[in-house]
Formats: structure tokens, sequence, C-alpha cells
């Protein structure tokens, strides 16, 4: 069985949506996982902020505007009067629903229920657009099945069981539709993956029952060497590893949700990354085989990093030291991205600043602490193991005459990291570009 998973954009109009079976064969065994219809979360985040602080006129006029959208969609996607009017009771309900909460105490939890309608509308209007051709398909309710612990990790075991259980009622069907980004917590709650969810939801779900292969049809065809946003002339990658896919992930390569790799990994299910307005390009494979020795694959950056330097001349070789700045860390849940040290001084970068003033009058018992914003990691990733020569070099040269914050290298046999500015960002992207490819 594939997983294919198609993003806002690859179901952005009722013309995407319609073209969704030009991709998906439905006598082929699959779980298709769909994200919301692009604009639909941020509309739906803009709502619920509206809630949230106690705005509920501008809340009203907020879900009309978006409903009024569904509106001229379903009039475009359903082609019978019986097609328009369960879409438009579909619509109904869930607007319905999201009005509801005017009149109660908003909290998170609520929140996370509204966040959950993008995905819940989007697949049941595919579901009843398939209906409407004739085509049989099993809507499956991502919230039978997906679930995070109380640490949010995900419990693929438990994906594994039930959906498993719920598979094998249907032995004769080939087409199965499922919602990305939701799921639910450890208390039974609607609850998410966070925003890019649905790559992860896709990938969970191919991890859990030992897919054939996870499919991520997004814009783009496969991942790039650069961002082609900013650089022009690249070009797509045709295979990498899990590792080197991780790392460019996570360190800014917008097409892949950066979690989603390690679950595939770990069950060893390939992911390919593919186009869904040209789905005949090869896209890019990502797979245990994937690495090549030597080369130099690509280039990514990470903006909004926040970079934060402990000076302690008094904590000169102290045993413990390091692990007291990792426990305030932890204790925040605040992940560390890159980190230097030298006898009497750390540095570190954090993206997520929630908690940073807190943090900072914790740390600052250690010594001096300065703070700097508006950092950009970039990324090289390839071949950097022990035995590979002067490509360290290659990357520090073509950033010599940039102002380089910080450099990481060594924590991994994939990747050279630099931090700057990021107002430097694009003149480093460019010259490493150059330099490199």
């Amino acid at each position: 069985m594939k997983i294919l998973k198609f993003g806002g954009t690859s179901v952005g109009s009722a013309a995407r949506i319609q073209g969704l079976l030009e991709i998906v064969a439905p006598a082929e065994r699959q779980i298709v996982v769909l994200s919301a219809v692009s604009g639909t979360t941020n509309a739906l985040v803009e709502i619920a902020q509206a809630f949230a602080g106690a705005k509920t006129e501008e809340a009203k006029q907020l879900i009309k505007k978006h409903k009024d959208k569904y509106e001229e969609l379903i009039k475009e996607l359903f082609a019978t009067e019986e097609g328009y009017k369960k879409g438009k009771d579909l619509i109904d309900h869930h607007f319905e629903s999201i009005s509801s909460f005017a009149s109660d105490l908003f909290t998170p939890s609520e929140e996370k229920i509204i966040l959950a309608q993008g995905e819940l509308l989007s697949t049941t209007l595919w579901h009843y657009y398939l209906e409407e051709l004739g085509i049989a398909s099993v809507l499956l309710p991502a919230l039978d099945f997906m679930k995070i612990d109380e640490d949010n990790e995900p419990m693929i075991e438990f994906t594994a069981e039930k959906l498993g259980a719920i598979l094998s009622q249907h032995p004769d069907n080939t087409l199965f539709i499922t919602q990305g980004f939701i799921c639910r917590n450890s208390f039974g709650e609607i609850d998410n993956l966070r925003r890019g969810g649905s790559d992860y939801t896709a990938s969970l779900i191919g991890s859990a029952i030992r897919a054939e292969e996870v499919q991520i049809w997004t814009d783009i065809d496969g991942m790039h060497n650069n961002d082609p946003r900013v650089v022009h002339s690249t070009t797509p990658i045709r295979h990498l590893s899990f590792d080197e896919a991780a790392e460019l992930a996570y360190f800014g390569a917008k097409i892949l949700h950066p979690q989603s790799v390690f679950p595939a990994q770990r069950y060893n299910v390939p992911v390919r990354l593919l186009n869904t307005m040209d789905p005949q390009a090869p896209g890019t494979l990502i797979s245990k085989e994937g690495a090549q020795k030597g080369v130099i694959r690509a280039v990514a950056a990470k903006d909004g990093i926040t970079a934060i330097h402990i000076q302690s001349s008094r904590m000169l070789l102290a045993y413990g030291f390091l692990r007291r700045i990792f426990e305030i860390f932890e204790r925040y849940k605040t992940p560390i991205d890159m980190i230097t040290t030298s006898e009497v001084a750390v540095s570190l970068t954090i993206d997520d600043t929630t908690n940073l003033e807190d943090i900072i009058k914790e740390v600052e018992d250690f010594g001096s602490v300065s703070v700097d914003r508006e950092q950009t990691i970039v990324c090289v990733v390839g071949d950097f193991s022990s035995n590979a020569h002067g490509y360290v070099g290659r990357v520090l040269e073509a950033v010599k005459h940039l102002p380089v914050r910080m450099v990481s290298y060594g924590g991994s046999d994939f990747n050279v990291s630099v931090l700057l500015d990021t107002e430097h960002k694009t003149e480093a992207l460019r010259s490493l570009h150059h330099r490199l490819f």
C-alpha cells in the first residue's frame, strides 16, 4: 500500500481537487492524506485569535468571509444538485460548529478544535466528489487512530493497532482518505502535529502500516539544491539519504516537514517528493541508500533564529557547567539548534523564543548573557565525514566576505552550518551556490 499526501495548494481550488484523480489511481490500494484547502488554516487561526481576544463580532465577520469562499468552491466542485446539497450541508455544519465558540470561555483546547475543521472539510468534500462520480472511497477519521502522548510524541504502535483494525474491515476497498495534521492528545482531546504536520501524518501512517512508499505531493518538483525563491538555476536532487533529507528539512527546506523523515527512516519506508503541477517529473526519492560519498548535495537556510552568548570566567573548566545550562533549556522544552564552546563561554541558538525571558533570567546565574535576534542558520549538506578533504574549506571560502557569527562542524557527518545576520542570508545562499555548484 502507498501513502499519498497532498498539501494545501494541491487542494487549493475546485479544479485542483478534481485534478487529484489525474494522480490518484482509485484501483490501487492507497491512503490519501489531505491538508486543509490553501489559506484555510491561516483563516482559522485568525478566527481563533479573535475569539481568544473576546472580539466576537470580528470573529463572526471572519467566519462569514471564509464560509463564503467555501460556498464558491462547492459551486464549482459539484456538478449535480445532490452533490452540491451534501457539500452545502457539510459547510453549514462545520461553520456552525466554529460559530458556537462565541458563547464559550475560549481556551487553547477550543482553538485546536477550530484548527481541525480545515482538514475535516477538505477530506469530506473530496470524498463527496468521488461519490458523485461513482468512485468508491472510505473516509478514515484520523482522530480514531492518530494520537500523541504526554510529551507530544506520536504513538506509532497505537496508530498501527487502530488503523490496522480499521483497514481490515474494508478488504475489498482500495481508496482511503484521511486528514493530515490533526490527532488526539493523551487526554483524548483534539490536538494537532503543529503546522506542516500533514507530511508528518503521512510518514507516521506509512511507518505504522509499513507502507511500500510515502509520496509527498506539493507544488515543486522535489527538493532543490538551494532555495529557488532567491537563487537562480537551482536543480532538483533526484536521490537523498534519510540523514541528508532530515538535515535539509530541519534547516529550512520548506518542501518537507522536519519531523517527517524520522519515522520513515526508523522503519525504512521510502519517501518520494513529487510535483502536483508536473506529475511526470521524477521528483526526489529519500531512502536508506541515497547518500553519495565525496559530494556536496544542497544548501538550506533557517530564519527566525536567536543566538544566546554566555560568558563566565568563574566557570572555567567547571565540572557540570554545560549540563546545568542544558537543563534550563530542557525545563522550558526549548530545543537548541547550534552550539559552540570555548574555555570561558558558550554560544547557542534557538528558534522558539516563547520562554526566552525566563531562560535568560536563569542563565544569568552563570555569568553575563547577550542575545542576538534576527539570525539565520545556513546549512550545507553533503559528505563531511572525517575522510572528506577540502569541503569545509570551500564552504568557509564562499562566505569569507560575510560576518559569520558561529560555525558548527563535526557534530554530524552530513552538514556544516554557519550563523549570520538574516540580512546577509540571500548573499550567503547565492555565494555558496556559485562556489559549490
